[in-house]
């Protein structure tokens, strides 16, 4: 029996970004993503901790439709907790600061998907 698990971090972005081809998947990522920030940002103003458990399910729940509906795959998190959730802010903040493009192409994440209005001039 083979051990095809990802070994590295290096292996794992990539990966990652692979397996949320279709722009849709990740606009439910950055929904998720944008709602557990606040959720967040609630539980620091007003310490009432049950915002944490908001965070995780609010966090995940729009990102897992992307997968299930759309994308037609299981989400990373199943196999790679940790990896995954690190990478699901990498990607948000490449998404906002213009530089998600130029990682999807050197993922090799087709071109005609969508991002090329994210890859940043220059």
């Amino acid at each position: 029996m083979s051990d095809n698990r990802i070994k590295s971090y290096g292996e794992f972005w990539p990966f990652y970004l692979r397996e949320h081809a279709k722009p849709v998947t990740r606009v439910w990522h950055y929904f998720g993503t944008t709602l557990a920030l606040l959720s967040l940002a609630a539980l620091f103003v007003t310490g009432d901790w049950p915002w944490l458990l908001g965070a995780l399910l609010i966090g995940y729940g729009p990102a897992w439709i992307g997968h299930f509906f759309f994308e037609k795959n299981k989400p990373a998190s199943f196999k790679y907790p940790l990896w995954s959730f690190i990478s699901d802010f990498r990607m948000y903040f490449a998404f906002l600061s213009g530089r998600l493009g130029r990682e999807l192409e050197r993922a090799g994440v087709p071109a005609g998907l969508g991002h090329n209005s994210q890859t940043s001039a220059g």
